[in-house]
């Protein structure tokens, strides 16, 4: 497992397989082992460069906000690309690194050659809007700080993963909680501080500039997601939407062999279009 280092930060990657390069970046909370099924079936076709996300995993949690800001965050993600060998990529990320993938199209589209996003959105269109959302990932923020168990609890109670109950096993659900209990406090709560979807940059205007193919995925079972897969879909010029049945917002956690074939049918294309 490489370690590349932007700017004195540590950031850390599981690079497998051979072939075109994909870049998978996980969501909040998570870790470059959420695609471990992913990285199973597409490094035997791809090379795949799993990273954890900065305050994640065994990537750094510097003190300092700033550090996580979007702006800053999409810059160090492509250094640490480049550094590993690759100028160009495909860029696969969910939730929180979709959005964050979204960013880099946006920001470096010379780093990116095709872009998936599971349950992504564009960010917040109206200011009122962000700051009610920044407001609200401050007492999220200052919860993980005070009592990260207490956090985790609530986290894996809200809504968005209802479908859970029905999708995941007692062992899996289990599973995903150790994975979020061995994150660390300031590295989430900073992350909901830099990157929370009050924070960026709303990307709406920039969707019909993207120059790339762009897949976008949900699990049916998150109506959002979908709904926000459809309108993106309709605004970026070369967009398919493929919608995950029996999936919630982690459909590659929640029907893994059913979003493993869409996203390789997928890459395979790009991959012969070169």
């Amino acid at each position: 497992m490489p370690h590349v280092t932007v700017d004195g930060l540590d950031f850390w990657a599981d690079v497998e397989g051979s072939g075109p390069p994909v870049v998978l970046i996980h969501g909040f909370t998570g870790s470059r082992t959420t695609w471990y099924d992913l990285v199973q079936a597409a490094s035997k076709e791809f090379t795949t460069i799993a990273i954890d996300h900065i305050g994640h995993g065994r990537t750094a949690s510097p003190a300092s906000v700033d550090r996580y800001r979007m702006e800053r965050t999409v810059d160090d993600l492509v250094e640490v690309v480049r550094q590993l060998g690759h100028e160009r990529a495909m860029w696969v990320g969910y939730s929180m690194g979709g959005r964050t993938a979204l960013q880099v199209i946006c920001r470096h589209p010379e780093a990116v050659s095709a872009l998936v996003l599971e349950g992504a959105s564009p960010g917040l269109q109206t200011q009122e809007e962000r700051d009610a959302r920044i407001a609200a990932d401050e007492k999220l923020a200052q919860m993980a700080e005070a009592d990260l168990e207490a956090f985790v609890d609530h986290w894996g109670s809200i809504s968005l993963w209802d479908s859970q109950k029905q999708t995941l096993s007692e062992p899996q659900r289990a599973a995903l909680r150790q994975q979020r209990m061995a994150q660390r406090s300031i590295g989430l709560a900073n992350s909901l501080r830099g990157m929370g979807t009050g924070s960026q940059t709303w990307l709406g205007d920039c969707l019909p500039r993207i120059g790339v193919p762009v897949l976008l995925t949900a699990g049916r079972l998150d109506t959002k997601y979908v709904q926000w897969a459809e309108t993106m879909g309709a605004a970026i010029p070369d967009a398919r939407v493929r919608i995950i049945e029996g999936g919630g917002h982690a459909a590659h956690l929640e029907q893994p062999q059913a979003f493993n074939s869409v996203v390789l049918e997928f890459l395979r294309e790009m991959r012969d279009r070169a």
